[in-house]
């Protein structure tokens, strides 16, 4: 091996041992984080949920996304009214002892001027299709017990029928009983690993 190639391969061992440095990995802390939903009822008002247990980890590099990834456990869903969770975890909607979770992961991280946008494979129902995701990034700030922390913001919309959860109950007006269109909201703090 002569000289240049011995000098191009020590220049690049150090860069990548750099990029491994640089990079963090931040665990979502549940106790400071919410994954939430909302969709139109019988065409006239909106109902919300939220889901109780959830867990994820993002990968920032240099102050920035690097990769995402999400779980939430799909029999965890709280709407506040029991009959009708019950109903949602049901194979009438969910299924969810067949399709237990809704997984999210980033295939790669795009930036619009000021907006991060994670794209990823997102499952649900046991379908995978690709989710963009705009998310607002904060911080990193130190808490008072010394850790790093960030926070971060997502809104998207899905529509459940291209997910295989094709409830369709219609009212005598023709109206649906249940939207198509599913808000998800996610709020989260990560805490530096």
């Amino acid at each position: 091996m002569n000289i240049k190639s011995r000098l191009n391969l020590i220049i690049s061992a150090a860069l990548l041992a750099f990029q491994a440095h640089a990079a963090d990995t931040y665990k979502i802390d549940p106790m400071h984080s919410s994954v939430t939903f909302s969709v139109r009822h019988m065409g006239i008002s909106m109902v919300r949920g939220h889901f109780d247990q959830f867990a994820g980890s993002v990968v920032m590099d240099n102050g920035a996304i690097k990769e995402a990834t999400g779980t939430i456990q799909v029999n965890s869903i709280n709407t506040g009214v029991q009959m009708r969770d019950n109903h949602l975890r049901s194979p009438a909607f969910f299924d969810a002892t067949n399709y237990p979770t809704i997984t999210f992961k980033t295939k790669n991280v795009e930036k619009n001027g000021g907006e991060t946008i994670l794209v990823g494979d997102f499952t649900m129902h046991g379908v995978t299709k690709e989710l963009r995701l705009p998310v607002t990034l904060g911080g990193p700030v130190t808490d008072p017990q010394g850790k790093t922390r960030i926070g971060l913001e997502a809104k998207a919309k899905v529509n459940r029928k291209d997910y295989g959860i094709a409830y369709d109950s219609k009212l005598k007006s023709g109206a649906a009983a249940v939207g198509n269109e599913v808000t998800m909201e996610i709020t989260a703090e990560g805490v530096k690993q």
